[in-house]
Parts: structure tokens; sequence; C-alpha cells
């Protein structure tokens, strides 16, 4: 570091923001539509105009979503092979795996705005909900605001391999 050069913990905070990949995320997936879409995908629409007719979103924003959404591999086309003329729009890996972001979302907003649903996510197999999405601990102890810090990835794991060793 420069001599004299005091860097703040504001200057640290502007230096690893611009680092995080949050702002990406959301960027690809953080707007209403781009959730609406993807709890569409999420209960088996896959067709343009089911998109279009369960969301009631115009034509060319879903258009632009969906297209948003291929680009950054959340979604992929397929032909249709009972319709040349359609296509299908599913979920890649990489959709699939913001099942956990989609349902937080949806049960802070159970939590701080609209209330309880009448519609829950079960386990296909038993029919029970699933278990609320929260931050926990390596053995499952659910952590709160006051229980968590940022830290640099290299520090938590010299922290993992002395919690393993012990």
């Amino acid at each position: 570091m420069p001599q004299g050069k005091v860097v703040s913990a504001v200057d640290q905070f502007r230096e690893q923001a611009l680092k995080c990949p949050f702002p990406a995320a959301v960027e690809l997936i953080g707007e209403k539509w781009a959730f609406l879409i993807l709890r569409g995908a999420f209960n088996e629409l896959q067709h343009f105009e089911e998109f279009q007719a369960g969301l009631g979103i115009a034509r060319n924003i879903l258009s632009d979503r969906l297209a948003k959404m291929v680009a950054g591999g959340i979604m992929q086309r397929t032909p249709d092979p009972s319709d040349r003329r359609k296509v299908i729009y599913s979920l890649t890996p990489k959709g699939e795996a913001l099942m956990p972001v989609v349902l937080a979302l949806r049960q802070w907003g159970e939590d701080w705005g609209s209330g309880p649903a009448d519609i829950v996510l079960v386990d296909r197999n038993t029919g029970i909900p699933v278990q609320k999405i929260y931050v926990q601990s390596q053995d499952g102890q659910r952590l709160r605001h006051d229980d968590i810090v940022w830290a640099s990835r290299s520090e938590a794991e010299v922290a993992a391999r002395k919690g393993k060793a012990a």
C-alpha cells in the first residue's frame, strides 16, 4: 500500500462489492417478470403461450425476458417434437438451482408481505410441506443475522479445517 494512504472500511466494502457475484445474479434474474417466469417453469409451463396466458405478461416483455434467461443459461429452448412450429422452454440445471432462491423469496413474502398462501410446496413422495429455508451452520443450527459475518474464503477454509480436526 502506498505510504500515507489510509483505507477505510467503506473503501474496503466498495472494493469487495465490485467483486461480489450478487450484482450479476440480480442483473439476470432480479426483476419481477424473471421470478414469475421461473415460478411458471417450476410449475411446468413450457410454451410461450402458456407463460403469456398464465402470467398475463405482454408478449414483447415475455420474449425479452425469455431471451435473456436463455442467454444467461437459466432456460433452454428446444423444438417441440409434437409441433415443430412451437418451442419448449425448460430450466437448465443452472435454472433448477434457483429453486431455493425462489422459495426463500416466496417464504419471505408470506412472512413480511401478503401472508400465508393457500398453495404450499410439498415433498412429492410424502405430501408434507417442505421445511422453511434459513441460514444454518455446518452442524445444522439455525443462524440469525447477529450470528454471521463475511470473511475471506481462505480464512473460512482454515477455520473449517480446524473445526474438522477438533
